[in-house]
């Protein structure tokens, strides 16, 4: 299945108008194809996030074309990029966003049932699926406060696997983490790019991080300087 691009970006630039107009992204273009693991890295403000907020569909106010699953998605509406997002990204950020008056599974399940597609059965079976993957299926029925920070973080990766994304996206994924948790966390990302060939892009300021991935896109200064 390698070689199908699931997400291409063509020469998008980004204005900031703050009170002068800024140029934040130029003409950033690259490729990412199925199964690969792909690390963006670059020093604060170089427009990484900016990047990905785009990438990602959230950010409309852009200049370019970006392609997912080799569909434009530019210049499409509200209702369709919110289906899009839904189907075929998976989020990790860099604080987990779990919630804390729901269970550990309810949290899981909460991509699935946005999606709308299946019973509450069904994605409670998924959900503990996705749970058993990351070793954290005897913590469903916790609520999310009482897990340690590695173990929410896990968590929150296994919510952005629930849809069975074509590409999970990360924002600094281990940015607030310890060395061990950040290993850990590494480590589930690379058997699930492996294992599963899950595509991913990462956005990251941890070179280790960065070194362990199948690909590394470095940006300065809202270029892409090598790929």
């Amino acid at each position: 299945m390698k070689g199908k691009p699931v997400l291409e970006a063509q020469n998008i630039n980004k204005y900031f108008y703050s009170p002068e107009k800024t140029r934040v992204l130029k003409d950033v273009s690259f490729q990412v194809t199925r199964g690969e693991f792909v690390s963006v890295m670059g020093k604060s403000g170089c427009g990484k996030s900016t990047l990905l907020y785009i990438l990602s569909t959230m950010d409309t106010d852009y200049h370019g074309k970006l392609l997912i699953d080799e569909e434009l998605v530019s210049g499409k509406n509200a209702n369709r990029l919110s289906q899009i997002r839904n189907e075929k990204i998976g989020f990790v950020f860099q604080f987990h966003y779990l919630l804390n008056e729901f269970s550990v599974l309810e949290n899981v399940m909460i991509p699935g049932l946005k999606l709308d597609k299946k019973s509450k059965q069904e994605l409670e079976h998924i959900a503990m699926e996705k749970l058993r993957i990351f070793d954290m299926q005897d913590h469903a029925l916790k609520k999310a406060n009482q897990l340690s920070g590695g173990q929410k973080q896990r968590v929150a990766i296994a919510r952005s696997l629930m849809n069975d994304p074509l590409i999970i996206m990360g924002d600094e994924p281990t940015g607030n983490l310890d060395k061990k948790n950040s290993d850990i966390v590494f480590k589930i990302f690379k058997e699930l790019a492996q294992e599963f060939h899950q595509t991913m892009l990462i956005v990251t300021h941890d070179p280790e991080f960065a070194a362990g991935t199948d690909r590394i896109i470095e940006m300065e200064d809202g270029r892409v300087l090598r790929d």
